[in-house]
């Protein structure tokens, strides 16, 4: 037995020491179909885009107007009391705002009368406006023999019965002026304000952020559903300043405040959507602009346009305020050309017979460029066909015109 052992042990050693057995053959992997027996997929196709009939009508009425009548449709002046259809068709006014001497006396069948000779004579209808706020500012219900009772302010509405209340008074409002022809309320006011002290507390809500963005947004959506016209008045916000019909104010909060605060009533009433324009004021806000008014201050437009991205009509506050009118002396310039260079869309004015001719000779000599002209006109027909003043009617009467 000694024998085998070391025998059978060298067998097994050998075993051990031998190559592995070679691997099976691995099936090759199957050759790529030729080119030509591969699926082909058809190039998907892009459908057109359909066809905007605002923007048509709008691209359509600016390409064939003239200078003159671009220019015309920037100003939105306090309508004369003699001479109205005329003077609108001459300077193709863009829109008339109404005052109490343009009502007073009148019974509702007249204004109605004098309102429809205006939109007669121009060739693109008329925005026709009015500072119909309630409270201390109502130009249509202040005459009697319009409304039997002033319109409350929306600050007294909303203590008697909330927000149900001025919705409820905001629809008799927008039926009012719509009866008679009117289709801009120059409201509602955004401004933020809680001090009795305050110039213009009045005509605030006169409560907090929430409650006036609240406030705000309702009241714009009513609008819109009654088809009126609304402009969020004053931007960037008028805080604690003085009266600018008298003289200038100054403003000398940061623009945080503004961004926390004050910006967000006209943000609301932004996203509400709807046929809204903004009413630029005139204070100096130093943290904006340490120099210009509001209103003829290109910084401020241009917070306006790209940090709240409203593209809808930016409007002045009245150049014929002091605020406005002593800074455009002191520069030896037209208001209404300061301010459309600054980026305004509609002028609000009673000078318009000087102030036009004015705007003509900047864009004649490039002081004013033609492309913000353009821009300022589209922004004035795209609110006009919202408001459903441009029609295909209206396209073809003006063209008609034209011949």
């Amino acid at each position: 037995m000694k024998h085998f052992l070391p025998l059978t042990l060298a067998v097994l050693l050998l075993a051990g020491c031998s190559p592995a057995s070679p691997p099976a053959e691995s099936t090759p992997p199957p050759s790529p179909p030729p080119v030509e027996d591969q699926p082909v997929f058809a190039p998907v196709e892009i459908p057109e885009p359909e066809p905007d009939p605002r923007q048509e009508a709008i691209d359509g009425l600016l390409a064939s107007m003239t200078p003159e009548e671009k220019v015309g449709q920037l100003f939105f002046p306090a309508c004369p009391e003699a001479g109205a259809p005329e003077l609108a068709a001459e300077y193709h006014l863009g829109g008339y705002l109404l005052f109490k001497a343009n009502l007073k006396d009148r019974t509702p069948l007249q204004v109605q009368e004098e309102i429809a000779a205006l939109q007669e004579g121009a060739a693109i209808p008329l925005l026709i406006g009015a500072d119909e706020e309630g409270g201390t500012v109502a130009r249509v219900s202040a005459c009697p023999q319009l409304r039997e009772k002033r319109f409350s302010s929306p600050q007294k509405l909303y203590r008697q019965g909330g927000l149900e209340a001025v919705l409820a008074d905001c629809r008799e409002k927008d039926e009012l002026l719509a009866s008679l022809g009117i289709n801009v309320n120059f409201a509602p006011v955004a401004d933020l304000s809680t001090d009795p002290g305050d110039f213009i507390y009045d005509r605030t809500l006169g409560l907090g952020v929430e409650e006036t963005c609240e406030y705000i947004s309702e009241v714009v959506r009513q609008m819109d559903a009654d088809g009126m016209g609304a402009v969020l008045k004053h931007f960037p916000g008028y805080g604690s300043n003085r009266d600018t019909h008298t003289g200038s104010a100054l403003d000398e909060r940061p623009l945080e405040t503004f961004r926390t605060a004050d910006f967000l009533p006209f943000q609301a009433g932004m996203e509400a959507g709807g046929a809204a324009a903004i009413l630029v004021c005139h204070n100096i806000v130093t943290a904006m602009d340490p120099d210009r008014p509001a209103s003829l201050s290109p910084a401020v437009y241009r917070i306006l346009r790209e940090e709240l991205h409203f593209d809808g009509p930016a409007l002045t506050d009245d150049l014929s305020m002091k605020a406005a009118t002593q800074y455009a002396g002191e520069q030896g310039q037209s208001p209404a050309v300061l301010a459309i260079a600054a980026g305004c869309d509609m002028v609000v004015t009673t000078d318009f017979k000087a102030q036009i001719p004015q705007v003509l000779a900047a864009l004649e000599d490039g002081t004013l460029p033609r492309s913000r002209v353009d821009e300022a006109v589209s922004r004035v027909l795209r609110w006009k066909y919202d408001l459903g003043l441009i029609s295909q009617e209206a396209l073809s009467n003006f063209r008609n015109r034209q011949k």
